[in-house]
């Protein structure tokens, strides 16, 4: 899904005023732990916070936050994102999406991480493949929720992240970390992949029809790994005036198509001109140490799928 909402940044001064605004009306607190980063959420919403606790790994309650998010609702005013990048704070004024409110967290978490300790995020899904790890990098409405799926149904392929993982070069490899507890799918998956149909029957969905499950009632606990070195990158596009199904690229191709498309991320909160350096050095390192491909998918889902696994060797 697209994003839609602007990030408006605001200073530390206006920061304080807007907790002094609502502080009073925030009745619920919890801390989560994305990959180390105590993220805290603040709520007037019982339901936000509900998914919130389905969604992420819990942190201790005495454990300073290194970030927060404060959801709320406010009658009379519009729908508004602003993100103090000094405290690391974001407020979500009238954002009931919970799909929205876990992906800024997400990006909190990235923002702190990129700039205090050389970590990157990828806004992607990851599998690993018999113990080599694959992702799928794509914007949105190009498929790539649908092939993560698809992957995890078969044999050998383990999930770590279906929309967000964070990277480390350790020697000379990507290392692609786990972000969350559970995952967040779509109401329309068990119609491709029948396998998710009793998954989809448990869940509850929101408005936008998606809903925190945990995949592990299908694919089961063992499918699930917290970690694991990444050799294959797969970039989805959706282009009909390209006859090209699949393409290799090398690392500076693989550069060049994911700065066109915002890095594949509609959810960063900062733009500027540093940010954008460190971003597009990670991601020609991170190309250099995986083989890359483009997969364009115009096709059928079915038909799209089978290029996929042809890359992977996988059946």
């Amino acid at each position: 899904m697209a994003s839609k909402y602007e990030i408006e940044l605001i200073s530390i001064e206006d920061k304080n005023a807007l907790m002094e605004k609502y502080g009073e009306r925030l009745l619920y607190e919890e801390r989560a732990d994305i990959y180390g980063c105590c993220i805290k959420l603040l709520t007037d919403s019982k339901y936000i916070k509900d998914r919130w606790e389905e969604n992420f790994y819990p942190m201790s309650a005495h454990t300073r936050s290194h970030g927060r998010l404060i959801v709320i609702q406010e009658n009379g005013e519009k729908q508004r994102v602003l993100y103090d990048p000094l405290s690391k704070t974001a407020f979500l004024i009238n954002v009931d999406y919970y799909g929205w409110v876990k992906s800024i967290a997400l990006s909190v978490a990235g923002d702190i991480l990129e700039d205090e300790h050389g970590i990157n995020s990828v806004h992607g899904a990851c599998v690993s493949i018999a113990g080599q790890g694959a992702c799928l990098i794509a914007p949105s409405g190009t498929g790539k929720t649908t092939h993560t799926y698809g992957l995890l149904r078969l044999k050998g392929v383990s999930a770590i992240s279906d929309d967000w993982f964070f990277v480390r070069f350790m020697a000379d490899q990507n290392v692609a970390f786990s972000s969350e507890k559970n995952f967040y799918i779509q109401a329309d998956i068990a119609e491709i992949w029948g396998e998710y149909k009793s998954l989809v029957e448990k869940a509850e969905f929101d408005a936008k029809g998606r809903a925190v499950v945990n995949i592990r009632w299908i694919v089961g606990k063992g499918k699930i790994f917290p970690m694991t070195p990444l050799n294959t990158a797969i970039l989805l596009k959706r282009d009909p005036a390209d006859c090209t199904i699949t393409k290799k690229l090398t690392a500076t191709e693989a550069v060049e198509y994911i700065k066109r498309v915002d890095f594949c991320n509609p959810h960063l909160l900062v733009k500027d001109s540093r940010k954008t350096m460190l971003r597009e050095k990670f991601f020609k390192e991170f190309f250099s140490r995986a083989e890359t491909y483009l997969v364009n998918t115009t096709l059928p889902p079915i038909e799209t799928h089978k290029a996929i696994k042809e890359i992977l060797k996988v059946t």
